[in-house]
């Protein structure tokens, strides 16, 4: 099969590997799209040790069961495999798994490609009125869902159902659409880039500012910067919520005095539950979630000037979703 492999720091290319084969009951994927994920473009930097070269990044992905029983079903993939029988995940909460695994980190080859294999619990199937592009979007639309979800939960009853969403890409803009979905009305993207700034006003109807010196009950921080960080903790009212989703860098920002003086709440959010996956979907599926139309495709052969231009700050569009030739 074809394939974009991660060959080293800022180097991808597109080219041959071995096709994978479906064993020890899991099913065979043939991919229709697969978008880039903040974790793929940290890891193309050389900034990601859990993801060394060589190896094929991707794991927000949508495609077609090949052979068996489900031959044809099309499904959104589910990433993150875990063992089902920890604590963790018998209570629901899969995502904490010791022993989890996502695909497009080592050991497993992730889904820039044609083809890949997962277990069959980890797909959900899609409606046929549903593109595969759009369903695609259920694994960082889900990372969101989850940390919108655990933001609100730990929100006290009496607070305002305000929120600050610190970064416009397709996580901070995910995490406005799931809170949306929740009922969340008044909320407010930053986001320094003025391309992408527009692009939200304009294309996704978002309040988009630059800077805010306001304070919000509900904080997501969908960057993960100290610089981010620092925002977070300065704009959250006391006795707020801070959901902390990037992963940009791995200390620093965070004012623990304040935090600590006006009880404000800080959550570290990773990935999502299985069910906070499926009712991604489901609300994917129902039109929950918006047109979903924010998105900028290309052909996994052009992979490369897609990271490439990712990186250089080119794209105004939350998300770039690749499509493999078949």
């Amino acid at each position: 099969m074809k394939a974009l492999v991660y060959d080293g720091v800022e180097t991808l290319n597109y080219r041959d590997m071995p096709d994978p084969v479906a064993a020890n009951g899991t099913e065979l994927i043939r991919i229709e799209a697969v978008g880039i994920c903040g974790s793929d473009m940290h890891a193309y930097l050389g900034h990601d040790a859990r993801r060394p070269a060589p190896l094929i990044l991707g794991h927000e992905a949508a495609g077609v069961i090949v052979g068996g029983v489900r031959d044809g079903k099309r499904v959104t993939i589910n990433p993150l495999v875990n063992c089902k029988t920890c604590p963790a995940c018998r209570s629901g909460r899969e995502n904490l798994c010791p022993k989890r695994q996502i695909i497009s980190m080592q050991p497993r080859e992730g889904a820039f490609a044609q083809f890949v294999t997962m277990p069959p619990e980890n797909l959900v199937e899609v409606p046929a009125d549903v593109p595969l592009t759009k369903a695609a979007l259920a694994e960082p639309l889900a990372v969101s869902w989850h940390a919108a979800r655990l933001a609100l939960d730990a929100l006290h009853m009496t607070d305002a159902r305000r929120a600050l969403i610190i970064g416009g890409g397709a996580i901070g803009l995910a995490a406005a659409l799931a809170l949306r979905a929740m009922q969340v009305t008044d909320i407010t993207i930053v986001e320094p880039n003025a391309a992408r700034r527009a692009f939200l006003r304009d294309t996704c109807g978002e309040n988009a500012v630059e800077v805010t010196d306001a304070f919000y009950p509900v904080v997501i921080d969908a960057v993960g910067y100290a610089a981010t960080r620092a925002a977070a903790s300065a704009r959250a009212t006391p006795g707020g919520v801070i959901a902390h989703i990037g992963l940009g860098e791995d200390t620093g920002g965070l004012d623990i005095r304040r935090m600590t003086l006006q009880e404000i709440t800080f959550i570290g959010t990773y990935t999502y539950t299985a069910q906070d996956f499926r009712d991604t979907a489901q609300a994917i599926f129902d039109g929950r979630l918006g047109p979903l139309d924010w998105c900028r495709h290309q052909p996994l052969s052009e992979g490369a000037d897609a990271f490439k231009a990712l990186r250089a700050g080119e794209v105004p569009e939350p998300k770039i979703v690749l499509i493999p030739a078949h």
